[in-house]
C-alpha cells in the first residue's frame, strides 16, 4: 500500500481541506496565491504518481481505485468552493458561469456510478484522448481562476470592460471544459447503453 506513487495520491486526498480553507475567503489575495501554489503541486503529484507506478512496476490495484477519486475530489472540492465564494462570476452572464461548473459534476458523478455498473460486468471503459483533454481543460480552468483572486490587478480593457486576465481565461476555459464534459460524458454512456438490455 505504501509505494510512492500511492503515497503520493493520498497526499492530494489529505491536502484537499487545506485547499478548501484557503480559497474560502477570495478576497484574501495571499491565501489565493499559496492556494494556486497548492494546487499546481497537487496536479504534479497526480501526474507523477501514474508515472513512477508504471516506471517502477508497482501499480497496485489501491492505485487504480485511488486515483480517479482522488481527481474527482479535488476538482469537485474546488469548483463548490469557487462558486460558494462568488468566485464563478463574470461579466455579460454574472452568476451563470456556475452552470458550467455544475456540468462538470454532474458529468463526474454520472461517469463514476456508470464505471461502477460496467465493472461489475467486467466491461473495461478506456479513458479517450478526448476525456484527457477535457480533464486537461478542468484544471487549467480552476487553476486560474484561483489565480485570478491572487492577482487581481492583473487586469486588461476589453471591450470596455476592465476584465482579469487569469479570471476571464478561467471562464473561458471553464465553458471548454464543460462542453468536452457533455461530448465525452454521451461517449460513456452510449457503450454503457448497449449493456443496459
Amino acid at each position: 500500500m505504501l509505494t510512492l506513487p500511492n503515497i503520493l495520491t493520498l497526499s492530494r486526498i489529505f491536502t484537499v481541506p487545506v485547499l478548501v480553507g484557503l480559497l474560502w475567503w477570495p478576497e484574501w489575495p495571499f491565501g489565493y496565491g499559496l492556494a494556486f501554489a497548492i494546487y499546481c503541486l497537487m496536479g504534479v503529484t497526480d501526474y507523477f504518481d501514474g508515472y513512477l507506478a508504471r516506471a517502477q512496476g508497482t501499480v497496485s490495484k489501491l492505485g487504480i481505485f485511488l486515483d480517479p477519486i482522488a481527481d474527482k475530489i479535488m476538482i469537485a472540492a474546488v469548483i463548490l468552493v469557487l462558486a460558494a465564494r462568488g468566485v464563478m462570476t463574470g461579466p455579460y452572464v454574472g452568476s451563470l458561469h456556475v452552470i458550467a461548473g455544475l456540468v462538470i459534476l454532474v458529468r463526474e458523478i454520472a461517469v463514476s456510478g456508470l464505471r461502477e455498473f460496467l465493472g461489475s460486468l467486467q466491461v473495461s471503459v478506456p479513458v479517450s484522448k478526448l476525456a484527457k483533454w477535457k480533464t486537461t481543460a478542468q484544471m487549467v480552468a480552476l487553476g486560474a481562476l484561483i489565480l485570478g483572486r491572487a492577482l487581481p490587478e492583473w487586469t486588461a480593457l476589453a471591450g470596455g470592460v476592465d476584465l482579469n486576465v487569469p479570471h476571464t481565461v478561467g471562464l473561458t476555459m471553464l465553458w471548454t471544459a464543460a462542453a468536452l464534459t457533455v461530448i465525452t460524458g454521451w461517449d460513456y454512456l452510449r457503450v454503457g447503453l448497449k449493456h443496459m438490455d
